[in-house]
């Protein structure tokens, strides 16, 4: 379990400190967002701010866990379909 979809999989299930491990090492736009999702999940609200904004998104005050964790899943299913060759 190393991929940003594996990391994906454990925030889902709440597992942020395996899901941390993973992200911590993906440099991507998606991986700062999966990073501060994790740290939303670790409760240090100043860390996921600074991750989503590395991310180019603004951390809500009232963001919900689980809303986040479905867009980043959906952004990512998105990209996906649209690199796909036809």
């Amino acid at each position: 379990m190393n991929t940003l979809h594996d990391a994906i999989a454990l925030l889902e299930n709440g597992d942020w400190k395996a899901a941390h491990t993973i992200v911590q090492n993906d440099d991507s736009t998606p991986g700062a967002w999966a990073h501060g999702i994790a740290h939303m999940l670790e409760g240090d609200l100043r860390n996921a701010r600074y991750w989503y904004a590395r991310a180019e998104r603004e951390l809500a005050v009232d963001a919900q866990i689980d809303d986040e964790i479905a867009k980043l899943k959906a952004s990512i299913a998105d990209d996906a379909e649209s690199s796909s060759v036809y």
